[in-house]
């Protein structure tokens, strides 16, 4: 039994026990090592096969995961999740699904590591989470004309929401540069008006805002497409040879990603395009001197890299599923995006083998996993977490009091049931009953079971979803 198990077991059972435990900075016991450090730790407790599914990110859809997401997750350990596809049904069930994911993260799993799960929430024709809870987005170039103070208002208020959701990592913003007179043509990004305006300036003034915004609510942010997508036809998720005969090394249209990576992005999605000025034979996702040279080298990045869709998308079907992630890992890449979960077994079972027969892979799959579990540390995913005990003892208590903001008491008094309350949108009245009951589970994605005051249902899914956001 490992330290980090046995204080968790200690502090559940001080908890069930009503005893008190000293306010924390993190969920359970806060570490006291270093992202780098706490990264390390993590790595040397996993299997071979838990540090390459960190290597992943598989899709699910919001509206219900699904086997085969689960499965990619349990079965082939892998270590993130991307929410695909639409939902207006709000955010309580996003809540849900959220702790349902984060709970498959467990020590046979993931060796314990939680996932980031992400989703692209954009605005305009680009936001998957919609319905009572999230505010309506507008497009990015919409967006992108009005004053950064309203912008950073407007983005904190969906930052916190997105957050809330249970949601660590928003796949924005959108850093690509579309000439006024092409976005017509540009499919990927100008005919949804994804750009937040013409300018490389302008972009990156605005993209940059809507970053730091979203970001101050604890989202771990991802400027895209890296070098740009701004300058090609077509679509590469729809098509098949696109490609930017325009875009060099040192175009004006790198300021905006320079700009994100400066303003604290953290993650990087590189492009599936070719872009013939940089490395003709390659499309950048595959290309070492995009990630290598430009990404790590110009841009000194230091966070994640993460591709853009390698399971679905038509730009790469010519390269098996099992080529696609090699090559991106072999490129120096990081994160391996398929929204495609049926693709992840080939996929990570030829990231293992290369890993195993190679040693200069394998030393590119060590990096790529450190760096992300460091980031994973940096948004504070590494720390202990809350045990699931179903009983709101002290340490609950102070882990629900952090969440809301407040003093850290490890009481359930009345300030605490105001806060709460106020949260998540019940009567504020000062005393917790069966109508405060209904309200924390509905905003917690639950069934009504007609509790009068907290249960062991309840609380258990209280533990899960603070889980997710401490």
């Amino acid at each position: 039994m490992t330290a980090g198990v046995s204080t968790l077991l200690l502090l559940g059972a001080l908890d069930a026990l009503g005893v008190g435990v000293p306010p924390r900075s993190g969920a359970a016991v806060a570490s006291t090592l270093t992202p780098a450090a706490q990264a390390k730790a993590a790595y040397d407790r996993m299997t071979s096969a838990q540090r390459v599914g960190q290597l992943f990110m598989v899709g699910g859809p919001v509206t219900g995961l699904g086997s085969a997401t689960e499965s990619a997750i349990v079965r082939y350990h892998v270590g993130n999740l991307v929410l695909t596809g639409r939902t207006t049904s709000g955010a309580p069930p996003v809540r849900a699904l959220t702790s349902h994911a984060d709970v498959l993260a467990n020590a046979s799993a993931t060796a314990s590591v939680p996932l980031l799960i992400a989703t692209d929430q954009e605005g305009g024709y680009v936001q998957v989470l919609q319905g009572t809870g999230f505010s309506r987005m507008p497009t990015a170039l919409t967006q992108g004309t009005w004053a950064d103070s309203a912008l950073y208002a407007s983005a904190a208020s969906w930052g916190r929401q997105v957050r809330r959701s249970g949601v660590d990592v928003d796949l924005a913003p959108v850093m690509d540069t579309v000439a006024k007179s092409f976005a017509s043509s540009n499919q990927p990004i100008g005919r949804y008006e994804r750009e937040y305006g013409y300018t490389p300036s302008v972009v990156a003034d605005k993209g940059t805002t809507f970053l730091r915004a979203m970001g101050a609510s604890g989202l771990a942010m991802t400027a895209k497409h890296f070098p740009g997508l701004g300058r090609v036809t077509g679509n590469t998720d729809t098509s098949a040879g696109v490609t930017d005969t325009v875009t060099t090394r040192t175009s004006g249209d790198i300021a905006p990603f320079r700009a994100a990576v400066n303003s604290g992005a953290r993650i990087l999605m590189v492009s599936s395009a070719y872009y013939r000025l940089i490395d003709a034979a390659r499309p950048a996702v595959f290309s070492p001197t995009v990630i290598g040279g430009m990404i790590r080298g110009d841009l000194h990045f230091t966070g994640i890299v993460v591709s853009d869709d390698l399971g679905n998308a038509y730009q790469v079907h010519n390269w098996t599923p099992a080529a696609r992630a090699v090559d991106f890992i072999g490129a120096g890449g990081d994160v391996v995006l398929t929204v495609n979960p049926a693709v992840v077994p080939a996929m990570v079972g030829a990231v293992s083998a290369r890993a195993a027969s190679d040693s200069a892979f394998r030393a590119k799959v060590q990096t790529a996993v450190l760096r992300v579990l460091t980031v994973k540390a940096e948004y504070g995913l590494l720390e202990p977490r809350l045990p699931i005990t179903g009983y709101l003892g002290p340490l609950t208590t102070t882990a629900l009091q952090r969440w809301l903001g407040i003093a850290r008491t490890g009481t359930f008094d009345r300030a605490t049931i105001l806060a709460l309350q106020t949260r998540i949108a019940g009567p504020v009245v000062g005393v917790w009953g069966p109508r405060s009951m209904a309200a924390m589970q509905t905003y917690l994605g639950m069934s009504l079971d007609g509790a009068t005051t907290w249960n062991s249902r309840t609380v258990a899914q209280l533990q899960r979803y603070l889980n997710t956001q401490l």
